[in-house]
């Protein structure tokens, strides 16, 4: 991977890789507010992420699965960095070789390898955050990596692992705009607390860019969205997420009444149109 290149400092000279810590920094919540919160408010349900990869192998290939399926010789490897249940990878099963999943979660993990055994692909996990277990990750042909970066603070070395294990190819895919800008009027409501509204896409683009990656974007215009299998799941993963006490779950239903969505991909809050943007680059992995 090319050295991280130098930036000039003075006023209206701005660091992208910097610019990107910095708001997603400005999305801590607040302790006082942290700190009455019955419940953690971070994590997913670990049957939403199971749902995703099942109709991620059902539905038609994304511009990710394409790009990640042009890079991956038959019997290649591919290595899924924050996999969740698998959604990135397992749409390569039928030519991989051999898929390895990382994620923090053990529950997760258990979800990816019993998708893996029913989409018939030889499976491997690694329990550990990315960067810090990369070092226990041998280089596959294809990385992929979905719906971590707004997670990720410290860009460059997680990125440089990224690159450092794909022989042929970094896949990476995000929302077009970080996806808790959606609860910004619930946080409003709840909290009298205003929200940011960056980064986006394009600000991970810059980010990239600006350490030396050529990457390739292709952007999906209302990409489908998965939901819950139950408007009171939804009700209840919103109102932990705003660090409330279950016995405002009432409220919180009435604040998202006025979105409620339901399809055969379950039940959500919709706001609108949804942009999935896919940002691929040459990985650096040669052994």
């Amino acid at each position: 991977m090319p050295p991280a290149p130098t930036y000039p400092s003075g006023p209206g000279l701005a660091d992208p890789v910097q610019a990107w810590r910095t708001q997603l920094e400005a999305w801590a919540i607040p302790e006082e507010i942290l700190a009455s919160a019955p419940e953690s408010p971070w994590g997913y349900p670990v049957g939403l992420f199971r749902v995703r990869a099942e109709q991620s192998r059902a539905q038609e290939p994304t511009p990710s699965d394409r790009e990640a399926a042009r890079w991956l010789p038959a019997g290649g490897t591919v290595l899924d960095v924050g996999a969740g249940g698998g959604a990135a990878s397992l749409p390569l099963a039928r030519t991989a070789g051999r898929i390895v999943a990382v994620d923090e979660s053990a529950a997760m993990l258990e979800s990816f390898l019993a998708a893996a055994r029913a989409a018939g692909v030889p499976a491997a996990t690694v329990e550990g955050r990315w960067p810090d277990v990369a070092d226990r990750v041998e280089p596959a042909d294809v990385v992929v990596c979905h719906h971590v970066l707004y997670n990720v603070a410290d860009l460059a070395p997680f990125v440089a692992d990224l690159s450092g294990h794909a022989r042929h190819r970094v896949v990476v895919e995000l929302t077009e705009r970080h996806p808790l800008v959606e609860m910004g009027p619930l946080w409003r409501r709840f909290h009298g607390l205003g929200r940011p509204d960056g980064p986006t896409a394009d600000d991970a683009e810059a980010a990239l860019h600006a350490l030396g990656l050529e990457v390739v974007r292709e952007d999906r215009v209302g990409a489908p969205r998965t939901g819950f299998e139950r408007w009171e799941d939804l009700v209840a993963f919103t109102r932990r997420r705003l660090c409330l006490p279950a016995e405002r779950e009432p409220e919180v239903a009435e604040a998202l009444a006025p979105f409620r969505t339901e399809t055969e991909l379950g039940v959500r809050a919709d706001r609108g149109e949804r942009t999935l943007v896919t940002l691929s680059w040459a990985g650096s992995g040669l052994t």
